[in-house]
């Protein structure tokens, strides 16, 4: 739980950095520096797998270059926490989709995390 500065990855190279909040309902809600016009806040759910691992599901609209609603995406993710709880680990994989919801494409990437001390 908690606030995240988190780094991607997609096939080794940088994706995207983010802020997550974790809440302790298995919510959580992200704002990434991607493009406002294109679509940067998102949210889903969380629950813990075991003692250091967390699973994600992940869900955010997409827009096209007018800021018209193009399409969804859905990201998985299982995260290992680090022992001292300030950070953490893990792989995702994201689907994304057309408004038809027709499969676009299928992204694995990395994702590393600190966390913000409040």
């Amino acid at each position: 739980m908690g606030t995240w500065h988190v780094s991607y990855t997609s096939g080794g190279a940088p994706a995207g950095e983010a802020f997550i909040q974790w809440h302790s309902d298995g919510t959580e809600w992200e704002n990434i520096n991607f493009p406002i016009l294109g679509g940067n806040i998102c949210m889903g759910s969380w629950k813990q797998s075991d003692a250091n691992h967390v699973f994600r599901n992940h869900w955010g609209w997409l827009y096209d270059g007018s800021g018209n609603l193009a399409g969804y995406f859905n990201e998985t993710e299982t995260d290992e926490l680090s022992k001292d709880g300030n950070s953490y680990q893990g792989n995702n994989e994201t689907k994304i989709y057309d408004l038809a919801a027709a499969l676009q494409a299928d992204v694995t990437g990395g994702a590393s995390a600190t966390r913000i001390s409040p």
